[in-house]
């Protein structure tokens, strides 16, 4: 794999494209390891997590049912709103499913612990949560992923399917933007 140049949006690149696959794969065998050959419901959150799920989901060595939810939270800033707003349900039934919600990015917990509480009346069998990336100093709510990729600082990273204003999505990294880009 050859070192992608770095967008000149970037500050730094915090965690290398080779980085990311190889803690996927771990991701994968441990999520394997956990439901063995339960069929799982994987549900993903939109738009963050879909560079994410591609590659986790053809990993999993279970059978899955694939569904996704839209919720946002930031809009176009850089720190949640804390009013999270979800534009999309998931279509499949929960009840008496094992379910695997997928998330790019645990900061607050406020936007997980919303569509949880809502999966939770649906009487899952099982709700696990598995992000990239985690950043415990920014939770605001008693709520703890149960498989992560990456613990972060506190910074607000893009890359890999994380956006600023639904910019730098595409980036095969995750990365530490210019400041300036923000503040403008």
């Amino acid at each position: 794999m050859t070192t992608p140049r770095v967008h000149p949006d970037v500050e730094r690149v915090l965690i290398t494209e080779a980085r990311i696959h190889r803690r996927i794969a771990a991701l994968a065998r441990d999520i394997g390891k956990h439901y063995g050959d339960a069929e799982v419901t994987v549900i993903t959150v939109l738009n963050g997590s879909m560079v994410f799920l591609g590659e986790l989901l053809h990993r999993l060595p279970m059978p899955t049912r694939l569904d996704s939810v839209v919720a946002r939270s930031y809009g176009a800033g850089t720190k949640s709103s804390g009013r999270i707003r979800i534009s999309r349900q998931w279509q499949l039934p929960l009840k008496g499913q094992h379910v695997l919600l997928v998330d790019d990015i645990f900061d607050t917990g406020l936007t997980l612990k919303r569509i949880c509480d809502h999966m939770r009346r649906e009487h899952p069998a099982s709700l696990r949560l598995c992000v990239l990336l985690d950043k415990p100093t920014r939770r605001v709510v008693d709520l703890q992923p149960d498989f992560v990729g990456f613990t972060i600082p506190d910074q607000f990273v893009v890359g890999y399917g994380l956006d600023f204003a639904e910019r730098y999505r595409n980036l095969p990294y995750i990365a530490v933007l210019k400041p300036q880009i923000y503040r403008a």
